[in-house]
């Protein structure tokens, strides 16, 4: 009798397109410490996506669901953070948790009757959730300064330990995205993260082992809101500035990209996302005219040719069977 198909750690070929992802990533981050610039600033920002797209991993590739509206979550709790540390001089590690409270306040506020839909009607449900964040941040110019945004925020810091270097900015993002991917690790091989996996694989079959689903799929929400709103927060103590352009629709498809290019429902995807397709650009700045062309092809390419992103390259070789 023959058993499926199986995947042998003792291939060396196959372990090597497992590795070789993971090996750009770290060199690009080790080539960012060493030669500093703005190669330091771009690794930054493709740190604080890796925190959203690991949020976004658990309520779409873990849960199953579909949102295109987390951007909102990162929007309330990046303008709380400025708000507070500009105008009312508090500190940064207190802003942090009074954004991330109100992002989780108004997930829950919206979320309860929003994931009673499904499918499309879901995703556009999220969707308006980002569009009304985005026109309060415009249209509430006495507190955001709308189009202007606001300066002057308090730059990256814990427990009144200021980080002012963009090499220590980037360190403590590494450790923050290594924190968070740990967390989403335990979360996943948790009780909680079984249940979610039923979910995805069918509603009616979860309610039918006892799962309450609507509570669950609230939670893997709530979840993934936290994220957002701590890259939401992350980035305007990292950059000490923001206005509603940071947090538009782009961000939602960007970390679309990211979370595709790297791998939906893997543990590595979306900081392996984050990282390649923040390089792409920068691959091919030297095109000028032709870089938006190069940049859309080669994205074409890696998703035609690793469908389940980076973090699954191995699957691109053949499996060895045993009989």
């Amino acid at each position: 009798m023959t058993n499926l198909p199986a995947i042998t750690s003792r291939d060396p070929l196959r372990r090597g397109f497992v590795a070789l992802p993971w090996a750009v990533a770290c060199g690009m981050l080790t080539y960012a410490f060493i030669a500093g610039g703005y190669f330091v600033t771009v690794m930054s920002f493709a740190m604080i996506y890796a925190v959203f797209v690991i949020g976004l991993n658990i309520f779409m590739g873990t849960a199953g669901q579909v949102s295109f509206g987390h951007n909102a979550f990162a929007a309330l709790s990046g303008y709380t953070s400025a708000v507070l540390t500009a105008t009312y001089y508090w500190e940064p590690i207190a802003a942090f948790a009074a954004g991330l409270a109100l992002a989780l306040l108004v997930a829950l506020v919206v979320g309860w009757p929003t994931l009673r839909l499904k499918g499309h009607y879901l995703a556009m449900a999220t969707l308006a959730i980002g569009l009304i964040v985005y026109e309060i941040a415009t249209q509430w110019q006495s507190v955001t300064q709308g189009y202007m945004g606001i300066s002057g925020i308090s730059p990256l810091a814990f427990w009144g330990y200021e980080i002012v270097s963009e090499r220590g900015k980037l360190f403590a993002l590494v450790l923050i995205v290594l924190l968070a991917s740990l967390a989403a690790a335990r979360l996943r091989a948790s009780r909680f993260g079984r249940a979610l996996a039923a979910i995805a694989g069918s509603e009616d079959a979860a309610r039918a082992l006892g799962i309450d689903v609507a509570h669950y799929k609230l939670a893997a929400f709530l979840v993934s809101a936290a994220y957002a709103a701590l890259a939401g927060s992350l980035f305007v103590h990292v950059v000490e500035f923001v206005s509603p352009e940071v947090f538009g629709l782009h961000m939602v498809v960007l970390a679309f990209t990211m979370l595709y290019v790297g791998g939906i429902g893997t543990l590595g995807g979306p900081i392996l996302g984050a990282v390649i397709v923040s390089l792409l650009p920068e691959m091919f700045r030297g095109f000028k005219d032709y870089q938006d062309l190069f940049y859309g092809a080669g994205l074409i390419i890696l998703l035609i040719y690793a469908p389940k992103g980076l973090a699954a390259l191995s699957d691109l070789l053949p499996r060895k069977g045993r009989a």
